[in-house]
């Protein structure tokens, strides 16, 4: 199994699997649980590069370690060496499969995901692209530690349409790790300006996107596809956007011919961002409503009437212990939703939590529906756009769930 083109320099310490513990290996799955190691040569260090062999010292895999339940995160499954030329290759083919999709160049949508973790063979590594801009998040310290290869690595990929690079990974990278992470950039070209924020355009439309201070890298790009979709069924409705962070439904909505829209958010800043991208969009005398509220409580005693409901909270579970309250929220969430909505109504509902699966949050809104008393309709599963692919031996990447429903 082991490929013997491994040359000195590129030797790694060595991690050894107990006994019949490499199955999920051979089936390409990128993690290695802390149970399943038996010992180490070397002394790897966290977030240091190490190889991966059975308990019959047969090379199976290469990744970066970490402390916690996950020990590994795989890289790659040769023995090459992880070097500039390795990212290079990682993110020219990252971006190949953007282009080839349609993304990274055309003139209506110059804001994507270039890097999607474990969907692009890269675990704990984000990156997204907001014009010249490229945003990277590292949840790793094994990617937190290769920061400066990775953005030489983009620098030669992307070439000439990169302006800078914006490490924000301190809220990310594990906080238990002694690392001091810092945001801020990690490359500029020379002269450029560094305002913190820029415009982007997605489908056509316009959005302002702080990604210093914003939420994630500073917009929701995952739910792209989404928001076109409420566009597509926002003509001569009302429509009521929770937890709307910077707005994207609502800017779709209106662009789909929406008669008003109220948009909820906690954040203050939040609700700020959300007004400029209405005004960038529609000027100053839109029909819409900013409310600086928490959006459960304001669901909770919503006002009967809207025709378009959009339901996006915040993970509700980020473990598997959080799940059973999470899908008490959703219940709770949603049977009000579906209970004040108008006749006829369009109610557009997501979990982004990854520890909930598909089946558990299409049961919860089931059970929401009966609660409410209301005959509803399915007419659309919802996931993440292609610029967030899940790979396929790794399942546990479609965290995004979303339903569209009917309610007569």
């Amino acid at each position: 199994m082991a490929d013997k083109t491994l040359t000195a320099q590129h030797e790694y310490p060595r991690i050894y699997l107990k006994r019949n513990k490499e199955e999920s290996l051979l089936r390409r799955h990128p993690w290695v649980f802390s149970g399943a190691l038996s010992h180490a040569e070397g002394d790897p260090e966290e977030g240091a590069v190490a190889d991966v062999y059975t308990a019959a010292g047969e090379f199976i895999a290469r990744g970066h370690c970490q402390v916690g339940s996950i020990a590994v995160r795989v890289l790659t499954f040769r023995q090459e060496a992880i070097d500039v030329p390795w990212w290079e290759g990682r993110l020219a083919g990252a971006l190949a499969m953007r282009r080839a999709l349609g993304f990274a160049g055309p003139a209506d949508t110059d804001c994507y995901r270039l890097v999607h973790g474990e969907g692009d063979f890269l675990p704990g590594l984000i990156i997204d692209i907001y014009g010249e801009v490229a945003v990277i998040q590292c949840h790793s310290v094994g990617m937190y530690l290769a920061r400066e290869e990775i953005c030489a690595a983009l620098r030669a990929v992307i070439g000439g349409g990169l302006k800078a690079v914006y490490d924000k990974s301190s809220r990310t990278v594990a906080y238990n790790a002694g690392l001091d992470a810092v945001d801020g950039y990690l490359w500029k070209a020379d002269g450029y300006a560094l305002p913190g924020e820029g415009t982007v355009t997605e489908n056509g439309l316009k959005f302002a996107v702080n990604w210093e201070r914003g939420q994630k890298t500073g917009f929701f790009l995952d739910q792209r596809d989404n928001r076109a979709l409420v566009r597509r069924y926002a003509r001569g409705r009302r429509v009521l956007n929770t937890f709307c962070y910077t707005g994207g439904f609502s800017v779709y909505a209106f662009a789909g011919g929406a008669t008003a829209v109220d948009s909820v958010d906690s954040s203050e800043h939040a609700i700020r961002m959300t007004d400029r991208n209405i005004e960038l969009n529609f000027g100053s005398g839109a029909p819409h409503r900013s409310i600086t509220a928490d959006a459960t409580r304001f669901v909770r005693d919503m006002e009967p009437g809207y025709d378009m409901v959009i339901l996006d909270p915040p993970a509700f579970a980020k473990h598997l212990k959080a799940v059973p309250n999470a899908l008490q929220g959703y219940k709770r969430l949603n049977s009000r939703a579906i209970a004040a909505i108008a006749p006829g109504g369009i109610l557009f509902t997501f979990s982004c939590s990854q520890a909930v699966t598909v089946e558990q949050f299409r049961t919860t809104v089931f059970t929401s529906a009966a609660i409410a008393g209301r005959n509803v309709r399915i007419l659309h599963q919802l996931t993440q756009p292609a610029d967030h692919p899940v790979n396929i031996y790794h399942p546990e990447g479609e965290y995004l769930k979303g339903l569209v429903l009917y309610v007569e």
